[in-house]
């Protein structure tokens, strides 16, 4: 029998991020931000702008510039504290690329071929993609695995690249016989709406891409955008039902009643036990009064932060040097176990 692999007993750390590119929308802040603002004060934080991450694809550099300060400010409207998260721009610390390159080196290419997203996204012209997009999954590995984070909220449709994350810390520690340095991360993968649909298409994803702007409610809509979008939301014509058995067959009233568990901090079954039997023209006004409730304060903080680049700039800063201040040392420890030169090693 195989001896277990030796346990990481380091400190637990929180990494996630978003994706430079495109507008934030209600997915985004209920599956993403309004987490990372719940997991700040259990342990070290770091959340980044994933720029690095956009680029597998063609982005226009002034757009990408403002979309990096645009999520940052999103992530410091939604409670994100600078001064107990590191909020930083991924390309802003170079060792992510550079660990990137030796987990490269690490990943095996079968490993690679069963990552469903990279089919996906690339479709029936592969040829196509960017190699970038092909190793994305490995390049967040390193994400994760540069600040030894223990534990990463992502939602169901990342799970298999953290699977492959934990794969090639493995092998790191087995390749260079250095048991535990790495940890097997752990996701996080929790809450009523970690999976937040379209306002159109309950089996499609809310997703920035969508050529609809009624599918998503963005985190810069006003209070008249919010209750139209929600107001048009495709749903069937029949009451919400009292179990969640019943919601469940129904995806877009299922996407709607998550929607609200999730802003009220209740479960599904809590709303349908105050909403079961009743339409549409009640529960949509409801969910639409409590979004703008919930969602107007970081809409206009979002606003306030926007209009003074400078002040996101600074937390930008200040954040990529505590990121590389903790990275540089994890990184320089990895280039020791691989075997590249460093002036004095003996």
């Amino acid at each position: 029998m195989t001896d277990a692999p030796a346990a990481y007993s380091g400190p637990k750390r929180i990494l996630s991020g978003i994706q430079a590119s495109g507008s934030l929308h209600l997915g985004n802040y209920l599956g993403a931000l309004k987490r990372f603002v719940e997991l700040q004060d259990t342990a070290p934080t770091f959340v980044f702008v994933a720029d690095l991450h956009a680029i597998t694809v063609w982005q226009d550099p002034a757009v990408l510039a403002a979309q990096t300060r645009e999520i940052a400010a999103a992530y410091i409207a939604s409670g994100l504290d600078p001064k107990h998260s590191t909020i930083f721009p991924q390309s802003a610390v170079r060792e992510h690329a550079e660990l990137a390159w030796i987990f490269n080196c690490v990943a095996r290419l079968g490993w690679l071929d069963r990552m469903t997203q990279f089919k996906e996204k690339s479709g029936q012209h592969k040829e196509r993609a960017s190699v970038g997009l092909y190793t994305y999954p490995v390049l967040q590995a390193a994400d994760i695995l540069l600040y030894r984070a223990t534990h990463v909220p992502v939602g169901e449709d990342q799970k298999q690249h953290l699977e492959l994350t934990r794969d090639i810390a493995q092998k790191f520690n087995n390749d260079f016989s250095a048991p535990g340095f790495f940890p097997l991360p752990e996701p996080m993968i929790q809450g009523p709406a970690t999976r937040v649909m379209s306002l159109r298409d309950g089996s499609a994803k809310m997703s920035k891409s969508d050529p609809s702007d009624l599918s998503r409610i963005n985190l810069l809509d006003d209070a008249d955008a919010i209750a139209s979008k929600i107001r048009k939301a495709r749903t069937d014509p029949e009451p919400l039902p009292d179990t969640l058995e019943a919601l469940k067959a129904r995806p877009e009233a299922d996407n709607l009643v998550g929607i609200y568990a999730a802003l009220a901090d209740e479960t599904k079954a809590e709303v349908l036990a105050r909403y079961a039997g009743q339409g549409f023209g009640v529960f949509k006004p409801a969910l639409a009064a409590l979004a703008v409730e919930k969602l107007g304060p970081v809409t206009g903080e979002m606003r306030r932060l926007m209009a003074d680049p400078a002040e996101v700039d600074r937390v930008l800063v200040a954040g990529a040097e505590r990121a590389r201040e903790a990275a540089a040392p994890i990184l320089a420890e990895t280039r020791a176990k691989v075997g590249f030169w460093s002036a004095g090693a003996g």
